[in-house]
């Protein structure tokens, strides 16, 4: 693997840590199931690169994009909340709803800004080649948003939305507005979705239609292999795995692609996907295995 495709996995990975922390917050924190994701990355995408192409500059049509993608997480968590319908279900009509959403936004399946200005533009003043400059930008914004998140989940208002998702029934006699925190972590959620979708657009200069697809895979395979390697112990390292799986997932998915060993092509991204998961998902369970056949070992020795 050559420098630009290290240095462009490093820059995917970091921009999907915010999916990364979106995930983290539906799912982890809030235990909502939430597919909107594949709806707010394009989303974020589309009114970023309409904005821009508009004339507006690209600061503000981020902030624009961070704000449609809080919205179409409200709009699930009141579709959950109001009316009863499945956590699943809800994200998933709303995921639908988005895609025509997102065309009527771009007018058309695909919108280039390539020759417009983005947030990159205010730092090529600096001489750092774009090359450098991207992963620098994704990174800088990906530790801003660990922190936020970190620091908000540590307040009094996070300890609340933590014990929304891990007992409605027991945060409610708590005196805690359980309805509120899942409005405010679902639109979090998807706020931050949406400013990976809208700094993807920028960094590549494009919006498409179809960003979107598998977006949730990405964002899971990222909590999962981040938790899998830094673990939970706090709040803040917990916030941190996110970033951290994402870009070990993007490594892992650029070094089996670029390997002429395995023989793998740009096609088999999913199942080099499945693969990564699973193994994130298998490793816990077996060093806790390892861990108690070392023991029981240790015990039979002492025993004797």
């Amino acid at each position: 693997m050559n420098l630009v495709a290290f240095l462009g996995a490093i820059e995917i990975g970091l921009v999907f840590g915010l999916v990364g922390l979106g995930v983290f917050l539906s799912f982890r924190v809030l235990n909502f199931p939430d597919l909107t994701v594949d709806g707010s990355f394009p989303l974020g995408a589309a009114v970023c690169a309409a904005l821009i192409v508009s004339g507006i500059d690209p600061f503000s049509a981020t902030l624009a994009a961070i704000a449609c993608g809080c919205l179409a997480g409200l709009v699930t968590a009141f579709l959950n909340i109001r009316f009863g319908i499945l956590h699943l279900l809800a994200s998933i009509l709303t995921m639908i709803a988005l895609y025509s959403i997102n065309l009527r936004i771009m007018g058309r399946p695909n919108l280039a800004i390539i020759a417009e200005p983005t947030i990159l533009s205010a730092f090529e003043g600096l001489g750092i080649a774009m090359l450098y400059l991207k992963p620098l930008v994704a990174g800088t914004v990906a530790i801003v948003g660990v922190l936020l998140v970190s620091r908000f989940l540590a307040s009094e208002y996070g300890l609340a939305m933590r014990a929304t998702g891990a007992n409605p029934r027991m945060a409610r006699a708590q005196g805690v507005e359980t309805s509120q925190a899942t409005y405010v972590g679902m639109a979090m959620s998807n706020g931050l979705v949406a400013l990976a979708g809208a700094l993807f657009a920028q960094m590549n200069g494009f919006a498409d239609v179809t960003l979107g697809t598998g977006t949730i895979v990405v964002g899971l395979a990222a909590v999962i292999v981040g938790e899998a390697l830094l673990g939970t112990r706090s709040v803040l390292i917990w916030a941190a795995a996110c970033v951290v799986g994402s870009v070990v997932y993007r490594l892992a998915v650029a070094l089996a692609l670029n390997s002429d060993v395995l023989g793998l092509q740009a096609s088999d991204l999913n199942l080099v996907t499945a693969v990564l998961v699973t193994i994130a998902l298998i490793l816990p369970g077996a060093r806790s295995s390892v861990r108690s056949m070392l023991s029981s070992a240790r015990w039979r020795r002492a025993s004797a």
